[in-house]
């Protein structure tokens, strides 16, 4: 009698250790899921969608060729994200590109300038609207959508009025190179823009500098209580926004071999849609270079994708839409459940 009554005993211990080791190993799985970024499951699904969609998607010369395609508004998203980190927002960087490379055509063109000096004059260009962008927002006290709302307008402006409208062509060879050129198959404006990316993700990651960003837009009076000279990085990062967007209007000409002063006006929404989707909070205090540059992947692999699928020009806008809604919101639903495991 008393092994029967024992009997059942252990198969009540066992089905309970099954069912503790089975919740045990979904909430293991719920927590590495949870951890992998929203945009980066967006990515790998239109990545995948496409491969079956088209069959020259997967080709060696069109994958290099959407690295081609994102190298200038990638290395603007650089400068986009540094700003956006600090709880600003910069809407000029499209004109100033613009501007940039006008500056730099008519000294060249126009004013008979040898291209050795126009080219830094306008890298020069572009950095100083950027430092105009950070002293109307710091000393001036203006909302930086305000401030570079206004400096957008201007430096649109002035690209068409520098020329009359008209383009500049002609530019030395060994300055087209910077388009034309490969290493190892990849070519150098793809080489440059992943430089570019580097560099600033060890600058957040490791440089006390670096990191003062997040702890500015997170809490700027806490930040300054901290010691930080708020003003001082404010201004280099808007200095540096305008640089690497004057970066970006190099390779614009340089591709094109031709400065066109309407250059850069459709690049504003590709360039926040880039860093929002990868995981950067308009709110500033967060955002990453890693989660930036797949964000910039998912727009150019969409972009590619589109005009290989020969999507309608009125139509690839409401698709781009809806991908910048979804990632956004699948990164938050897994931000919650991170935070709550």
């Amino acid at each position: 009698m008393t092994s029967t009554n024992e009997a059942p005993a252990p198969r009540l211990d066992d089905a309970a250790a099954t069912t503790q080791k089975s919740r045990s190993t979904s909430t293991t799985v719920a927590a590495i899921a949870s951890r992998i970024p929203g945009p980066l499951v967006g990515l790998v699904v239109i990545f995948v969608a496409l491969s079956f969609m088209s069959p020259y998607f997967l080709t060696p010369r069109n994958l290099l060729n959407i690295l081609t395609q994102i190298s200038a508004i990638g290395i603007m998203s650089v400068g986009a994200l540094l700003v956006i980190i600090i709880g600003g927002i910069d809407l000029s960087v499209g004109a100033v590109l613009a501007l940039s490379m006008m500056s730099m055509g008519w000294l060249y063109g126009y004013a008979g300038w040898p291209f050795e000096l126009a080219l830094p004059v306008g890298l020069l260009v572009g950095a100083l609207i950027g430092l105009l962008n950070g002293v109307l927002a710091t000393y001036g006290k203006l909302q930086p959508f305000i401030a570079t709302l206004a400096t957008m307008s201007a430096a649109a402006g002035l690209a068409v009025f520098v020329t009359g409208g008209n383009p500049v062509n002609g530019f030395p060879d060994w300055f087209l190179a910077l388009t034309t050129t490969s290493f190892a198959g990849i070519p150098l404006q793809g080489i440059i823009l992943v430089l570019v990316f580097l560099v600033a993700a060890f600058w957040l990651r490791f440089r006390p500098s670096g990191r003062a960003l997040y702890a500015i837009g997170g809490n700027e009076e806490v930040a300054r209580l901290s010691g930080i000279p708020i003003r001082r990085t404010k201004l280099a990062v808007y200095t540096i926004a305008g640089l690497l967007a004057a970066v970006a209007g190099l390779l614009v000409t340089s591709r094109l071999d031709s400065a066109q002063p309407t250059a850069g006006g459709s690049d504003l929404l590709n360039v926040i849609a880039v860093v929002v989707i990868g995981g950067a909070s308009l709110a500033g205090g967060s955002g990453s270079l890693l989660g930036t540059f797949v964000g910039l992947l998912i727009i150019g692999v969409l972009n590619n994708g589109m005009s290989l699928l020969n999507v309608s020009p009125n139509l690839q806008p409401v698709v781009l839409g809806a991908v910048i809604v979804a990632a956004v919101m699948t990164d938050r639903r897994a931000s919650r459940a991170q935070g709550g495991h």
